[in-house]
């Protein structure tokens, strides 16, 4: 499995790094940082021991260590001096790149090691924030470039999960009950799950009750909630669905059917936000993103 993705291009290592591929050029002729092979029709390609190199470049150099002197470092070194900086001041950074290495190379020891040592820095609440959420924003721009494969993007979001669910776990048994309960859902064919599952972690760890759906769900589903007389407010996130010129339409069969309730229906995510002006007369709220979202509750 690991030969999925052993071998990168020019174009991938700027992706992946950020590093301009004219940079790199220059780094490897002049600096002799980096030894791309060549195919047999004579195009580069680079290891993966060639992009870990690089990334551990690109993190020395932004913390102010100038290129001429990592040129002079063995590799151990530089490996050496970027865990070191890690520890110091740039550990996002460093569990970034890690995170990244580990994606490519099916590597679930190499991700538990990196987030193991953020633990012993940061809360779960803190890597969610400040490493995965940079970490699924960039995995989209790589998805946007033909960087990665699926299995790559399926690899990494199933160990982000499971960090999820472990800290859920642990909220399970507090007895919290609240007036108002949260039933989170995906609109039907909408399987991005992450963002959803982390919320339900945030509402359960600020003591709401939640009922927890999941995945790809009709509305008519949710019937059994629609008539509860006590308050329900439903939370999905809208990734890729429903389909831009569905949207509205959405939202207008949701407020048919709030009407007369109290309950409330709040919508997250790039979808959402296409009925941001739309004035709706029921409880629909819609907002950008999870930290818009929990704003509400500072």
């Amino acid at each position: 499995m690991n030969n999925i993705k052993s071998t990168f291009t020019i174009k991938d290592l700027e992706n992946i790094s950020g590093i301009k591929a004219h940079t790199i050029r220059i780094w490897e002729k002049r600096y002799n940082l980096l030894s791309p092979e060549r195919t047999d029709t004579n195009i580069r390609y680079y290891s993966s021991e060639n992009l870990q190199k690089l990334l551990n470049v690109v993190l020395l150099n932004k913390n102010n260590i100038k290129i001429s002197k990592i040129a002079e470092m063995s590799d151990d070194t530089i490996i050496l001096k970027a865990r070191e900086l890690a520890f110091k001041m740039a550990v996002n950074d460093e569990a970034l790149n890690s995170f990244k290495l580990a994606m490519f190379q099916f590597d679930k020891t190499l991700f538990n090691n990196a987030y193991n040592r953020l633990l012993k820095r940061k809360t779960f609440r803190e890597i969610f924030k400040d490493v995965f959420v940079p970490l699924l924003n960039h995995i989209g721009l790589l998805w946007q470039t033909d960087t990665l494969l699926p299995a790559h993007e399926h690899f990494i979001s199933n160990l982000i999960t499971q960090k999820i669910q472990i800290n859920t776990e642990k909220l399970e048994y507090s007895n919290n009950k609240s007036e108002v309960s949260y039933v989170l859902f995906l609109p039907e064919n909408e399987i991005h799950e992450l963002g959803l599952m982390y919320l339900n972690y945030e509402l359960m760890l600020r003591g709401y009750d939640t009922i927890y759906l999941g995945q790809s769900l009709p509305l008519n589903n949710l019937e059994h909630f629609f008539k509860s007389k006590s308050k329900i407010c439903f939370v999905t996130f809208m990734t890729v669905q429903p389909y831009d010129d569905k949207v509205e339409e959405y939202f207008l069969e949701i407020e048919e059917i709030l009407k007369g309730t109290n309950h409330e229906f709040l919508a997250i995510g790039i979808k959402a936000m296409l009925v941001e002006e739309v004035k709706f007369k029921e409880n629909i709220k819609v907002y950008s993103s999870i930290k818009a979202f929990l704003d509400q509750f500072e």
